[in-house]
């Protein structure tokens, strides 16, 4: 939540425009300062921090040790038996140390490599070989490419399903939030890549139409994809620049009509949702056999000098993307990995940045400066923005009553935690926190009636 209400002042605690037609939202400042910058390279960092947890499922197993010399795209780690997705070395050097990191919540497993500087390529890299379904979801799996929107889902796992189950290829390329731009960057610049993947996909897994989801404030993106898509299986949709436009089942409903019902998947609903940038990078796998090991980031905010696109190892610390950056042009306050409305708080510019970073965004003290909640008014600005008509009010007094069975009533599972809720509330109420809390006690509560029920 911290993230969504950081946005409430950071992009404007002003009056909004709210978009009520479709599943609703808000417009959001874009900020998108770096829609024109092609990214750059940065330095190679001296020391990479890669993390075994990079994607949703099970942690990665070391196999490497201590003193092993790695290059850039050898094994450092996989666990085959579960969901996981295999990770590799993003610089060529030396294993330094596989360090514990814990939390109260968890314990991260990271592998810290030395770099030599010369980023050499393992000798192993191939490109893969691919005649079947099986092929390439294997393929894709080896290629260690996630969800690089920012869900962190393996992508081999998604694609796998049965043979005639989906009928639509849903392509994620709104990227509505403020300041990123990195998705932009690839749709203007490898547009080739974009399609390809695509094509990949729908070749091999044997769906027979794709959409293309593009907000219209990316013109350049729609230019770009147009001129190389040479199929009518393939159509682009022009969707209006609203916030959460990007989520998956707003994006499946604006481009297909259909609806995702309450805990259903898109493939209930016949459709894979794909990010754009994962596309380009089966593309670039299939075509080269080089594992995800690096990543466009954009890096910009109120506290960041000068706001750049940038490609960097994965690992590399967030420290050496804003000195690439020019440093800070105040004292920075608060950063994220991702946006602001839905990015991952950090606390220590150390953090590393992992598979689905596509940003890093540093808020000064002025704009993450968080206004003291007052109480509710019951204007129902809430409930009027919420892209699935969910009403944090109710939800809230249901929680503080500790009622769980209201709570499924209210069908809070189906709240993404998008933030429109906290951005657009005058009472600067911590909804989207409450509505985690909500969700929490929900799930205690059928957990419970489920083992009763034995």
């Amino acid at each position: 939540m911290l993230a969504a209400v950081a946005c409430c002042t950071a992009v404007g605690n002003q009056e909004v425009n709210v978009f009520t037609t479709k599943l609703g939202g808000i417009h959001v400042p874009h900020r998108k300062n770096t829609a024109a910058q092609v990214p750059v390279r940065i330095p190679i960092p001296s020391v990479v921090r890669i993390s075994t947890q990079m994607h949703i499922g099970a942690p990665a197993i070391p196999t490497v040790k201590p003193m092993d010399k790695v290059c850039v795209g050898t094994l450092i780690a996989d666990n085959p038996d579960k969901l996981c997705s295999p990770i590799y070395s993003s610089v060529s050097g030396t294993v330094k140390k596989i360090e514990e990191v814990g939390s109260a919540q968890r314990t991260s497993t990271f592998i810290v490599i030395e770099s030599d500087g010369n980023m050499t390529p393992d000798e192993a890299i191939a490109p893969p070989i691919i005649e079947s379904c099986d092929d390439f979801i294997a393929a894709v799996r080896k290629s260690g490419i996630v969800g690089l929107g920012g869900a962190g889902f393996p992508t081999y796992a998604k694609i796998r399903v049965p043979s005639g189950k989906i009928d639509t290829v849903v392509v994620n390329g709104a990227e509505c939030e403020p300041y990123i731009t990195s998705d932009t960057q690839t749709m203007q610049n490898e547009p080739e890549e974009v399609i390809n993947g695509l094509k990949l996909l729908m070749k091999y897994i044997g769906i027979p139409r794709a959409v293309i989801g593009v907000e219209k404030n990316k013109p350049q993106c729609i230019s770009a994809l147009k001129n190389v898509i040479d199929t009518d299986a393939v159509t682009i949709k022009t969707l209006p620049s609203v916030y959460p436009q990007g989520g998956e089942k707003v994006l499946v409903y604006n481009t297909t009509g259909r609806i995702i019902g309450e805990g259903k998947l898109p493939l209930d609903a016949g459709v894979i949702v794909i990010n754009c940038t994962t596309l380009a990078a089966i593309s670039k796998y299939v075509k080269t056999g080089m594992p995800l090991v690096e990543k466009c980031v954009t890096v910009d905010g109120s506290a960041i000098a000068e706001p750049k696109n940038v490609i960097a190892p994965i690992g590399t610390p967030v420290s050496a993307l804003c000195d690439f950056c020019g440093g800070f042009r105040s004292t920075p306050k608060k950063a994220f990995l991702g946006g602001p409305m839905m990015g991952m708080p950090i606390t220590s510019f150390n953090e590393p940045i992992v598979k689905q970073t596509n940003a890093v965004v540093v808020l000064d003290e002025k704009e993450a400066r968080i206004p003291s909640p007052t109480a509710c008014i019951r204007c129902g600005k809430c409930y009027d923005t919420c892209p699935f008509g969910l009403m944090p009010f109710e939800i809230a007094k249901a929680l503080e009553l500790k009622k769980p069975e209201q709570l499924e009533k209210l069908k809070v599972n189906l709240c993404m935690e998008c933030g429109c809720c906290s951005y657009v509330c005058p009472a600067n109420r911590e909804l989207v926190q409450q509505n985690k809390l909500a969700k929490s006690m929900l799930r205690d509560y059928q957990k419970e009636k489920g083992g009763a029920g034995k």
